[in-house]
């Protein structure tokens, strides 16, 4: 890309290219500031491009439009709630009293657009958690508006498309592909929507029409890139610039060698957090102490340079949280050619008919809760086992309407999971146990006892399908209850999960405008911090779809117009 301006000396230098960097530096570039923004790695987006593209927005004119009754008060008793003794009642204003008008900002300034989302609260049943409107999804996009810089988009997570086609995050779509053996209406969609894709794939070696965090990272993009904001992809900063007690810019190396760019307002961290930060995970992660497994499907890239950086000079860490990152079980899948990918398990556990054991056969949660949840039930599952580790469970009938993990339901051909290793099974749950590993008379005993319940739709262990949100990712259509079936019928089958995270919830202490705090609590002169290199403000806990890009896009708004000097 050719360069717009001198890029060794700017107003703003944003180190890092996901929603919370590109977010701050539009807005500091919409008020008037020099930015430019480097990336270490080759493709910009971030982990932003991996995920659902949702934010969590209380108040959101989206939810206003279609007569959602909802409040700020309500809003903020639902965080107190659920962040207990971590809730930061200024951060929190803040982000309440921020995030609606930075969402109108956005649509109103730029490229980014969103549509509403039917999400309930990921814990409605607690006070002042709502059934629906505080969570917004990206608009769809087509990338073919970044031009030539498509090929610097990150593509989406390979394991979570089909033949590289997104779907959108609305879920409608995929049951399109769900229902394509039983509906001629959904056979004629779902062979237009292949037909399209397979042309784009021809012309553009991926798809375009780009849904969820993909979209977001793209429009986010075009909008930055249409204001003349560099994108300097493959070039990573290497050190802070401190002279005179400040934060004067960053060493950086990149394409053209080692450089100074001198940032006269500030530096602005949005590295990502530390998911790859091998060292750091060991001392945060429970499971990863213990020598358990951890594997996370954020981008590589993201191995915690900001916060090193920060740490050198003097940086203060929020790292009391019950949970250091935003737990997820994935599963690993052979792709071919020697490589392996991550499955993260958003959507198969809502599905009624399946199931989630530990070694010893029992299950221990809600499988139709969030997957921070799942995640803190499993790790306290597995506390006293030799891994941090579990089984989906289904049937034949279950993995052949709805699939299970990576593997797709019918038409779909279950052999090429089974010959992989990916898939376990066998004709008898007894069989199906030693095949996995799994204690076999455990196994038999939790069937057994789920069963009973699941003959009329109940799950009285766990009360599986009894709040808003545990329905609304279950199966509409399967009646009394979306998200319980017995598990009837051999063959059966299993999917070995282990434990990982969709970014980091630990991070560097910062006031409301994100000035990084030193050890004492006062700000470090030049030096901000957005995304997730900042503490979440969320506790470690994770009470709504949207709870991670809402606050990140919204903080960045607010850091981008205290950079630029912008009334409050």
């Amino acid at each position: 890309m050719k360069k717009s301006y001198d890029e060794t000396a700017c107003d703003v230098l944003v180190i890092g290219s996901g929603a919370g960097g590109l977010s701050t530096a539009i807005t500091a570039r919409k008020n008037g500031l020099k930015v430019v923004v480097i990336e270490k790695e080759s493709f910009f987006g971030g982990t932003t491009a991996f995920s659902g593209g949702v934010l969590w927005i209380p108040g959101n004119h989206h939810a206003r439009q279609r007569g959602v009754q909802d409040s700020t008060e309500a809003a903020r008793t639902y965080l107190k709630n659920e962040t207990g003794n971590f809730f930061r009642d200024d951060a929190v204003t803040a982000f309440l009293d921020e995030g609606p008008k930075m969402l109108e900002f956005f649509e109103r300034e730029t490229e980014v657009k969103f549509v509403a989302s039917e999400y309930p609260d990921y814990h409605p049943t607690v006070e002042g958690g709502v059934d629906i409107g505080r969570s917004v999804t990206a608009a769809p996009y087509d990338i073919r508006r970044l031009g030539r810089d498509i090929a610097r988009l990150r593509p989406p997570l390979e394991t979570i498309t089909f033949m590289g086609m997104m779907f959108n995050s609305s879920n409608n779509e995929l049951k399109h592909f769900f229902n394509v053996t039983k509906s001629l209406s959904s056979f004629l969609y779902v062979g237009k929507r292949l037909a399209r894709h397979m042309v784009e794939l021809a012309l553009y070696r991926r798809g375009v029409q780009a849904t969820s965090g993909n979209a977001l990272a793209a429009r986010l993009a075009k909008s930055a890139l249409d204001l003349g904001i560099p994108i300097r992809t493959g070039t990573a900063a290497t050190a802070l610039w401190v002279e005179d007690g400040r934060i004067r810019g960053a060493h950086v190396q990149g394409p053209d060698g080692a450089v100074r760019i001198e940032a006269r307002r500030g530096v602005v961290l949005a590295c990502g957090g530390f998911p790859h930060d091998a060292r750091r995970l060991a001392t945060l992660y429970p499971h990863v102490a213990k020598g358990h497994e951890h594997l996370s499907p954020t981008p590589a890239g993201n191995s915690g340079d900001g916060i090193r950086m920060a740490e050198s000079v003097g940086a203060g860490i929020e790292d009391r949280f019950p949970s250091a990152a935003a737990w997820i079980p994935v599963s690993k899948v052979a792709l071919g050619g020697g490589r392996t990918g991550l499955f993260p398990h958003l959507v198969d556990r809502y599905k009624p008919g399946v199931i989630a054991v530990t070694r010893k056969g029992r299950r221990f949660v809600n499988e139709a809760n969030s997957y921070h949840d799942f995640g803190v039930a499993m790790i306290r599952a597995c506390e006293d086992e030799p891994e941090t580790a579990a089984w989906l469970i289904c049937d034949h009938a279950t993995i052949r309407q709805y699939g299970l993990g990576f593997v797709k339901p019918a038409p779909v051909p279950l052999r090429p999971f089974l010959k992989s290793g990916y898939l376990q099974t066998g004709d008898s749950l007894v069989e199906l146990a030693r095949a996995a590993g799994i204690d076999p008379a455990g196994l038999e005993a939790t069937v057994r006892i789920f069963n009973q319940g699941a003959e009329t739709g109940q799950d009285p262990e766990f009360g599986r399908g009894t709040t808003s949100f545990n329905r609304y990712l279950g199966d509409p259509n399967h009646k009394p209850n979306p998200n319980v079936a017995p598990i009837r019928k051999g063959p059966f089958y299993a999917v070995k999960v282990v434990m990982g995270d969709l970014g980091t919830f630990d991070g560097l202490k910062t006031d409301t405008v994100g000035r990084v705090l030193d050890r004492s609590g006062e700000p470090i002169p030049g030096l901000y911090a957005v995304g997730n290199d900042q503490a979440s403000i969320m506790g470690g806990d994770y009470p709504g779809a949207g709870i991670t890009l809402g606050p990140i896009m919204t903080f960045g708004y607010i850091t981008g117009r205290h950079l630029a000097g912008a009334p409050a």
